[in-house]
């Protein structure tokens, strides 16, 4: 399954890529294949405002040519220098018509998917994985696939559908069991990153040690397309907590799932959203946090900015006028004038206000406080994205409980991966799984709870 993969370093950028339109006319197979190449041959020019030219009225409000230069090069500080293209395909699916571009870049190829609507402009822009080479995935030392079983289900969340995975032990149940909640982006139900797929590693690590694991591809990754102008007026309920409250309703129907030890854990902005999720549903066994971000998340946004310039080419941007950008950005986020009507190209990343605004004085931890249900609380300390600070503010507002356990790894990135020094995107790059002993330590916890 395929993803945005710079997405979890962005945070919600993905949210405006792609957007609904009326078909007017027939495409010209011919002509959108030249203009998609075309269009990266644009991006390499760095000529922002001219590639921007064909998006249709939409794209161009969510994604200016100041947005689309960010996007870019962001996304080539975590791939390398374009190297050429491999291959091309098209695909045709109601009004719209999608160009894959197959490129390589230094570090990895990647599939640019460039959609087209029926006026041949340009409607989205998604940046996809390949199925070759380092994306290949290889099942991690600690997992026994004889141990569990997969099978397909489908979480009905209102009018949305979700393909999603169910993986349960073998043996007798009923067995305790674990939602899956996604961070940022469009992310499918194995949270794909580079060449990692973290909730995979935790479905099957758990799986094998006696507990039942849910997870399921993003709303915004299967309906991307059709939100269209819905984004506009998406929150993180639309974009998470719904739906993780359907998967966890979707656990009570099964016989297999002991209905009274039905858990939730979310990595990222998943964890962040932990506790409004809790609130929501009283009846949930227990939660667990991973990484999950404790400050405003304009602030965190800046924050993972300004470290990802501290790496890269100099020669790529100006990156002292970036930086003043993106701040003037947040500083629209916290103005008690924001409103509705605020340009969305005035804010971090494309977010419309109305994201912001839902998120305006929400503190995780001190919600959190208030749940009555056990928690586990985990971070890698080497985190660059949601850092030890972060992990402070939890201990903080939580230590005093008495069914709270806080836990950090001194050798963990933000995938609760191994590594050495500095952490950096590259990271992604390179096949890895989630630590064993962070899958013994919430396998352990949940077996208590």
């Amino acid at each position: 399954m395929k993803k945005s993969i710079f997405i979890l370093l962005l945070v919600c950028i993905s949210l405006l890529l792609v957007h609904c339109g009326k078909e007017k006319t027939e495409s010209d197979n011919n002509d959108i294949v030249n203009q998609a190449i075309a269009y990266i041959d644009l991006l390499e020019k760095k000529e922002y405002v001219q590639a921007t030219q064909n998006y249709d009225s939409t794209m161009l409000e969510a994604l200016p040519p100041e947005q689309l230069q960010q996007i870019w090069e962001y996304f080539k500080i975590q791939v390398g220098e374009y190297k050429r293209q491999i291959g091309i395909r098209t695909e045709k699916k109601g009004e719209y018509e999608t160009v894959f571009v197959t490129c390589e870049f230094e570090k990895m190829n990647v599939i640019l998917r460039i959609v087209f609507n029926s006026n041949r402009q340009i409607a989205g822009m998604f940046f996809d994985e390949t199925k070759d080479g380092p994306n290949r995935y290889q099942i991690p030392s600690y997992v026994d696939v004889n141990s569990y079983e997969e099978r397909g289900v489908i979480i009905h969340s209102g009018e949305i559908s979700l393909p999603g995975t169910l993986t349960v032990p073998k043996g007798d149940g009923p067995h305790p069991a674990v939602v899956l909640v996604h961070g940022s982006g469009p992310n499918d139900r194995d949270e794909s990153v580079g060449a990692n797929k973290p909730f995979r590693d935790l479905a099957c690590g758990l799986a094998t040690q006696g507990i039942a694991v849910l997870s399921y591809d993003k709303r915004t990754l299967v309906y991307g397309a059709q939100l269209g102008g819905a984004v506009d007026k998406m929150t993180v309920k639309e974009e998470t907590i719904d739906d993780a409250l359907a998967a966890v309703e979707l656990l009570r129907q099964e016989s297999q799932i002991n209905h009274d030890r039905i858990f939730v854990l979310g990595h990222s902005l998943g964890a962040m959203l932990i506790p409004r999720i809790g609130i929501r549903d009283n009846k949930i066994a227990g939660f667990i946090v991973m990484a999950g971000t404790a400050r405003p998340l304009e602030d965190v946004v800046l924050e993972q900015m300004i470290y990802l310039y501290s790496l890269g080419d100099s020669t790529l941007i100006d990156k002292d006028k970036e930086i003043e950008d993106i701040k003037a950005q947040v500083a629209k986020v916290k103005d008690k004038n924001l409103s509705t009507s605020t340009p969305t190209a005035d804010l971090p990343l494309g977010i419309p206000a109305v994201y912001w605004l839902d998120l305006r004085g929400y503190n995780p931890p001190e919600i959190a406080d208030k749940l009555p249900q056990p928690m586990l609380i985990l971070q890698g300390e080497r985190d660059y994205q949601v850092t030890m600070e972060d992990f402070r503010l939890w201990e903080k507002a939580l230590s005093n409980k008495n069914n709270v356990i806080l836990k950090s790894y001194p050798n963990l990135n933000h995938l609760f991966m191994d590594g050495e020094g500095k952490s950096t995107p590259d990271e992604y790059m390179t096949e890895g799984h989630v630590a064993e002993k962070v899958i013994d330590d919430i396998a352990n916890w949940l077996k208590a709870n």
